[in-house]
């Protein structure tokens, strides 16, 4: 088991997965509490169907990559890792942008589905609500699981961890137990998963160094391999801890160290920015009609 592979699994899983789990119960809760429980059976349908989808697509992006040619898997890897960290990115801004609507519009939704009688209507809300971040989490997973070449397996299991601990916190959610500050679980757990991004991105300027495609910058910035080497071979715990959770390398090519310093810094100082409150919309000023005016 490679402590470092599963952390980030775990992270990734417990992340995503409570953002799913949160979704999931608030329909829940919001069907409970308006009479119509009889209709959540749907909703499970949806989620499992989403669910399967995600994993199916998945595995079936991981398993493409293990019978490409080498040089050709190293650009497959590193075109996933960067649209894995973007991916994560880009949800991550979605969610610092939209957590304070998207209780209010899952609600919108559910009357909708609910006035119009739709067989599937409520679960077709269900898939849509939950696919996105199973389809995220998949690429996430992927790009981690490509990155630590024989700690895939830990990866994986870390994933299963940490998304059985988010159905826990969901099922609490529905129940009222919310003890936990999701803002600032949210806040943190986001921190993490930009250094976690970082590495991918980082790791991907690796990949496209071997395989030939980047050819400025490829000379060692430092090595410290002595010290704390970063490779499985070696056997250090703590390098190959951090090298799986942050995409620590103890002989990073120039070009490597400088993205992952350029993205870190850019991506941190934008996410931790505090938000401006929403302002709400001027009125335009009232037409006077001739009769008023007279």
């Amino acid at each position: 088991m490679n402590l470092g592979s599963f952390s980030s699994g775990l992270l990734t899983g417990l992340r995503e997965g409570v953002e799913a789990a949160l979704i999931v119960s608030i329909i829940l809760a919001y069907l409970a509490r308006t009479g119509n429980s009889r209709d959540a059976s749907r909703i499970w349908l949806g989620t499992g169907a989403a669910a399967l989808v995600s994993l199916v697509a998945g595995t079936a992006i991981y398993l493409t990559t293990r019978t490409l040619p080498p040089r050709t898997e190293q650009l497959y890897d590193g075109v996933t890792m960067l649209v894995a960290a973007a991916v994560v990115t880009w949800m991550l801004f979605w969610m610092r942008r939209q957590a304070a609507s998207v209780k209010g519009e899952l609600q919108a939704r559910l009357d909708r589905a609910l006035t119009e009688g739709s067989l599937w209507g409520l679960a077709a809300l269900a898939f849509m609500a939950v696919i996105r971040e199973g389809i995220e989490t998949s690429l996430f997973l992927v790009g981690q699981a490509n990155s630590a070449e024989t700690g895939a397996p830990s990866v994986f299991a870390g994933a299963l961890a940490g998304l059985a601990v988010a159905v826990l916190l969901g099922y609490g959610f529905y129940r009222g137990t919310r003890r936990i500050n999701l803002a600032s679980f949210f806040r943190w757990t986001g921190i993490a998963l930009v250094f976690i991004a970082a590495g991918l991105v980082a790791h991907a300027v690796h990949e496209f160094v071997d395989a030939g495609v980047i050819t400025v910058g490829t000379q060692a910035a430092y090595d410290i391999s002595a010290i704390l080497p970063s490779d499985e071979a070696s056997g250090n715990v703590v390098g190959q801890f951090l090298a799986a959770l942050f995409g620590y390398s103890s002989k990073p090519e120039v070009v490597a160290l400088a993205t992952h310093i350029t993205y870190l810094v850019a991506i941190l100082a934008l996410y931790l920015r505090p938000m401006r409150p929403t302002q709400p919309a001027a009125r335009p000023p009232e037409r006077r009609t001739e009769a008023a005016a007279s």
